[in-house]
Parts: C-alpha cells; sequence; structure tokens
C-alpha cells in the first residue's frame, strides 16, 4: 500500500513546469531561505573548482555562486524542464552554454563519481520521495572532503494549514515533512561526515487563506502526496477549515509557518565507492566539452 505521505514524481515533476513561469513572483521564502544558506556558505573556507546546484528552480543561487567562485565549473539540475528554461534564461550573462544546465532526477544524477567539490541544494530535499537514494547520490558524486549544504522545510512547516483541515477530517491535504533528528540519521547512512543542522522558523502573513493557497499553488507547492483527495472538495468542508483557520489570525493576518533545516556535511573522504550499475555517469569535464 502507498504510505499517504508519499510523493508522486510525476506529479512533482508537472506541477512545477507549471509554476515556473509565475515562481519568482511569489519565491519569497526560497529566496529568503538561499539568503541564508549563502550566509552559511561564508564558514566554508575551501575554493571548489566544481559546483553542484540540485534543484535550481529558476536560478536564483547561481548568479551568487558565479560571484562567489569565479574560477570554478557552475553546474544547474533540476528535475522540472521548465524551471531550468527560466534558469537559463535568467543567468544569460553568466551561463553562455547550455550544457551547464542538465535536466535530471536528483535521485540518479548522471555524474561521475567524486566529481564535485561544493553540492548545494535549497529547498528541495523535501519534494524527494526517496531521501536515503538522494543523500546516497549526494555522497557519491561529492569528491573526498567535498561540502554540501542544503536547506530543507521541517514537520511545523505549514502546521496552522495541517491544523485547521485536521479539523475537518483525515485526509492528507499538506504535504508531510522530515524531521531534523530523522533527517541527521539518513545523512549519516549515506556516509556523509560529521552532519550539522539548525532550525529556523519564518511566518509570513495573509488576509486570508486564498492568498496562502494561491501562493502555494504558483510556487508549485500545493499538495502532491498520493493520500491527497481526489475529485472536488465539498464546500462545507472547505468553509468548515477557513473557520479553523481564523483562531490563529493576528493583527498582521492570518500567519503561514515555515520550519526551515540547513545542513551541512563533509564528502566520503578517501572510501572507495562505486556506481550505481543503472546510471549513466558523465566526468564533469566532459559536460563542458558538450558540442550540442
Amino acid at each position: 500500500m502507498t504510505p499517504p505521505n508519499y510523493l508522486e514524481p510525476t506529479q512533482v515533476i508537472r506541477t512545477f513546469n507549471r509554476a515556473a513561469m509565475s515562481y519568482d513572483d511569489v519565491a519569497r521564502l526560497q529566496m529568503q531561505v538561499g539568503e541564508g544558506l549563502f550566509e552559511r556558505l561564508a564558514g566554508v573556507k575551501s575554493q571548489p573548482k566544481t559546483v553542484l546546484d540540485v534543484g535550481t528552480g529558476t536560478g536564483y543561487l547561481l548568479a551568487g555562486l558565479k560571484q562567489r567562485y569565479k574560477h570554478a565549473q557552475i553546474y544547474a539540475i533540476d528535475i522540472a524542464e521548465n524551471m531550468l528554461h527560466q534558469a537559463r534564461k535568467k543567468n544569460r550573462q553568466w551561463f553562455r552554454c547550455s550544457h551547464y544546465f542538465i535536466c535530471s532526477d536528483a535521485h540518479q544524477l548522471p555524474l561521475a563519481n567524486q566529481s564535485i567539490d561544493l553540492l548545494i541544494s535549497n529547498l528541495t530535499l523535501q519534494w524527494c520521495h526517496n531521501l536515503q537514494q538522494v543523500l546516497q547520490e549526494f555522497a557519491r558524486v561529492l569528491s573526498p572532503e567535498g561540502v554540501l549544504i542544503f536547506s530543507t522545510l521541517g514537520p511545523d512547516t505549514l502546521k496552522e494549514l495541517r491544523h485547521s483541515w485536521a479539523m475537518v477530517d483525515q485526509a492528507s491535504h499538506v504535504n508531510q515533512f522530515v524531521d531534523m533528528h530523522e533527517l541527521g540519521d539518513v545523512l549519516y547512512q549515506a556516509g556523509l561526515v560529521d552532519p550539522v543542522m539548525d532550525v529556523d522558523w519564518l511566518t509570513y502573513h495573509y488576509p486570508d487563506v486564498y492568498g496562502l493557497m494561491r501562493e502555494l499553488k504558483n510556487l508549485g507547492a500545493h499538495n502532491v502526496t498520493a493520500g491527497k483527495p481526489l475529485g472536488l472538495m465539498g464546500k462545507n468542508k472547505f468553509k468548515a477549515m477557513l473557520t479553523a483557520y481564523e483562531q490563529y489570525r493576528v493583527p498582521k493576518g492570518l500567519p503561514a509557518t515555515y520550519e526551515v533545516v540547513y545542513g551541512h556535511a563533509v564528502g566520503q573522504a578517501f572510501r572507495q565507492i562505486t556506481s550505481r550499475p543503472s546510471i549513466t555517469t558523465v566526468p564533469i569535464s566532459q559536460i563542458g566539452r558538450s558540442t550540442g
């Protein structure tokens, strides 16, 4: 049986492809958290030769990475082709060639072992249906003592919306998110070294629930779990949820809380890594020489 919080990969791709054009207009959370990642990068003293942005979206991090690591080869991966198209348009001055943008699934990175010195990922892991597999891929492509730095969302994210729906029924209306301590265990099991995490809480306010749900849809961040209700939502249930959410209203409006988890780890130093037999891996040096 499919668990109720299982993410549907095809639905994730479809959702973010649809959201690509509107994404930057409402991506204040992604931008604010991205700035938090850059602040944490200040503690990384190494100068990487190869940098990979996994889940680049519309490429918000790329210009900052290029300015910070002027001599590095920087590559961007996203599962949604339309997102990559927007990232190429936005970063045309920094990236003249399209082969720096790779449409691929984070569960099977098409890169050679130990080919990346710095892997950064902003608010992507929460959309991955097999977190352990993704982190194992991160560990595989990181060079010895390469650095992983990431952000994701914790279980208190959208707690007001989740609790309001729970007053109505037991269906899965809001995406589920992994606890920081469980995430730490998965990082360790993937073979990543010295995992360190910290948490921040961000709260945004809306005049009504419709504004929140509209923003989530434009971000591609609405419910994509396999256990979500199918068919039309009864207006009485939706009205009951709206009423329940009103208990959280403050002078600024209705709050929506995001639990942001930041993580840092080091690659599997000097450890022999074997490729997945089902993956075609491409050395980074060969990507840069593509003539296609």
